[in-house]
């Protein structure tokens, strides 16, 4: 994940990244990890729920 959106974000990850390039990166993993657990609380709620 951390390399495809380092990709995405046009940020080559090495040695001479800066910091803020680096938290740019980071940032997002963190944004789309908490979507990703939303969605998933959400879908088994949704299941519970129905049983």
């Amino acid at each position: 994940m951390k390399y495809e959106i380092a990709n995405e974000f046009g940020v080559n990850l090495g040695p001479d990244t800066t910091a803020r390039e680096n938290g740019s990166v980071g940032g997002e993993i963190t944004k789309r990890l908490v979507e990703m657990g939303q969605k998933q609380m959400t879908s088994s709620s949704r299941y519970n729920q129905s049983k």
